[in-house]
């Protein structure tokens, strides 16, 4: 893979219904109906929306042999109405009803954590080598039959490996890991080669972007080395809803697309499921921009690590860099604007003004030739004026910098003036490519300055914008490169403090910084046993204030218990109109009615300790 230049992996082509994927095929784009399966009328009426909003495949959930009887319902009364979109059955804990679904469906999704494995207690088990080939044949005998079920009958398969729902087998023997989601996921699929299947999509999916993107490209590595070329299924789980749902959507799963991988996304959004299309739909149509894009000449740093990253070794200025939390860089140049006291930035970029009315005295940056030494203010400069910048006695200083400027005087000029910390801009159709090729020098060079990568836009869309700096910033973050994240949107018509809040949502989304209450909260199916998008708005309304608190908000114990698992309280169904309260991966109180089940919840976090008063 070439981590500079975009282009898409090479994978096997999956026959679906009349809708083909992978190969050389489109991204394709899919959601997931959130009515009860046997609700035909209701399922077939959202799985139109979901069409008509653009979506090549359409999931339902199916808990029992009941409901997936009546995805022959569903299917044929689509039909009878032209909508020929393939349907995927969404199977967990029975694998019979596996074998029922793969009748009715063109795709039937599998969770290798429960197809055989008992539904996990996390608790540790203890295996020899023979028992644990036992436990892998266990899982042959079950597969293979629904194999020949679904070569039988021209249905695909999805393998869809969920962080939140890894067996107890795989977690004793690899513990909580990347490698063990992969090898969850390469126990089936080395039957699916044994057997000659190979209509098989693959997901390993996670509500954490740095373990779901670091896992993916894992599976991409495995894969390649065991001769397999699986098409990719990409997403997020319980990314949540509105701003935070859209950037971790488009920061993790952007990330991945970037580097070529994925061949069908979803974006889980706890909102109706057709919202869930036009946002997958301007992520993949942004990335794919840069197909085709100038060649970028970078060069890989010797001490990086695709598949595992760390953190690239900076000397820390000021608060910028070594150890220190990324800052936000946020723009003011007319010198005024207002500021969220809930997100305020680290820096204010004024160019040749100086911020009016600093209230939260918040350090400024301005042009090299108009700074005059102001207290609490900084010089910015370009690559031509590095001839003043020893005379400067700034402790520090800034520089505008793109990869094609980073010559040899700018080198030699860095090395020199370590208190300079890099503002990387790029103008190339694939910035991304462009400015990791930066960092990469740097790295090659042995130069340590701190990097804030700078991304500008001219958007008159909240929602365009959230997309497309999340996507651009997704690779450097999990990268390991990001020092600062400096957002500017030129276009009057998006407020700068939701510009600056996309710059903090970023930083979150990426696990780099916190500074909101985030909350983990699945999208919703035919399993959600209570009103998620309404107990989601006054989970939020009431804990909206608790900065750094997680808060998990699961519809059903499917994924429940795992994916927050690093949440501190989840708030779970346990049956219709029952909640379930948890403390970190602890059930504390079962089956509380869902009228009080919030107030209970606010309780438990004031019990606790982790409560504070607006």
């Amino acid at each position: 893979m070439d981590l500079f230049n975009y282009s898409r992996r090479e994978t096997s082509e999956v026959n679906i219904g009349i809708t083909p994927l992978g190969g050389e095929h489109p991204i394709r784009l899919q959601s997931m109906t959130n009515t009860a399966t046997q609700d035909t009328a209701g399922s077939v009426a959202q799985v139109k929306r979901i069409v008509d909003a653009g979506g090549e495949y359409v999931r339902l959930t199916a808990q029992g042999v009941k409901e997936a009887e009546n995805l022959m319902n569903i299917n044929a009364a689509l039909r009878e109405e032209g909508y020929m979109v393939p349907l995927v059955a969404d199977i967990h804990f029975n694998p019979r009803v596996a074998d029922v679904a793969a009748l009715y469906v063109e795709k039937v999704r599998i969770n290798p954590g429960n197809y055989v494995d008992a539904a996990r207690t996390f608790k540790h088990l203890e295996y020899t080598d023979e028992e644990y080939a036992l436990e892998l044949q266990k899982i042959r005998d079950r597969f293979v039959p629904f194999l020949n079920i679904c070569k039988e009958n021209h249905t695909a398969i999805r393998i869809g490996v969920n962080h939140g729902s890894l067996s107890d087998r795989i977690m004793s023997r690899y513990g909580d890991t990347p490698e063990g989601m992969v090898e969850s996921c390469m126990e089936f699929l080395r039957i699916c080669v044994e057997e000659q299947f190979s209509d098989v999509v693959i997901s390993i999916k996670a509500s954490n972007t740095v373990v779901m993107v670091k896992t993916v490209r894992l599976l991409a590595a495995v894969m390649e080395k065991e001769g397999m070329h699986f098409p990719l299924h990409l997403g997020v789980t319980e990314a949540g809803d509105g701003e935070d749902g859209r950037i971790k959507s488009a920061l993790g799963i952007g990330a991945l697309l970037a580097d070529g991988l994925g061949d069908t996304i979803r974006v889980s959004l706890s909102e109706e499921p057709e919202a869930e299309i036009p946002v997958a739909k301007k992520l993949v149509e942004y990335i794919l921009k840069r197909q085709e894009h100038p060649y970028i000449p970078g060069a890989v740093a010797p001490e990086f690590n695709y598949l595992s990253p760390v953190r690239r070794g900076s000397m820390r200025v000021g608060n910028i860099g070594g150890e220190s939390l990324p800052v936000v860089i946020a723009a003011r140049l007319d010198g005024d604007g207002e500021f969220n006291p809930q997100l305020l930035p680290d820096y204010v970029y004024t160019g040749r003004s100086f911020l009016q009315n600093n209230t939260y005295n918040i350090p400024c940056i301005v042009d090299a030739d108009v700074w005059d030494g102001t207290a609490n203010s900084y010089p910015v400069f370009k690559a031509d004026q590095l001839c003043f910048m020893g005379m400067c006695p700034a402790p520090q200083k800034f520089l505008f910098i793109t990869y094609m400027g980073l010559n040899d005087e700018v080198l030699a000029c860095l090395k020199q003036h370590p208190e300079v910390v890099l503002i990387a801009q790029s103008n190339h159709p694939n910035r991304l490519g462009e400015q990791r090729a930066l960092a990469h020098q740097l790295m090659c060079e042995g130069l340590k300055n701190p990097i804030v990568f700078f991304q500008h836009y001219a958007e008159t869309s909240v929602e365009e914008l959230q997309i497309k700096a999340a996507a651009d910033m997704g690779a450097l973050v999990f990268d390991g490169l990001v020092d600062g994240v400096f957002l500017y949107n030129q276009i009057p018509d998006i407020p700068a403090t939701a510009t600056d809040a996309i710059a903090f949502g970023i930083l979150q989304a990426g696990r780099l910084r916190t500074s909101k209450t985030e909350y983990i909260s699945c999208p919703g199916c035919g399993r959600t046993l209570y009103d998620l998008q309404s107990t989601i708005a006054r989970i939020k309304a009431a804990t909206g204030h608790l900065k750094g608190l997680k808060i998990g908000i699961m519809g059903c114990i499917v994924n429940g218990p795992g994916e927050m698992a690093d949440a501190d309280y989840g708030y779970v169904g346990a049956g219709r109109g029952k909640i379930s309260l948890y403390k970190k991966k602890e059930c504390i109180e079962k089956n509380i009615p869902e009228e009080e089940a919030v107030e209970r919840l606010i309780e438990l976090i004031k019990e606790n300790g982790d409560w504070k008063e607006c």
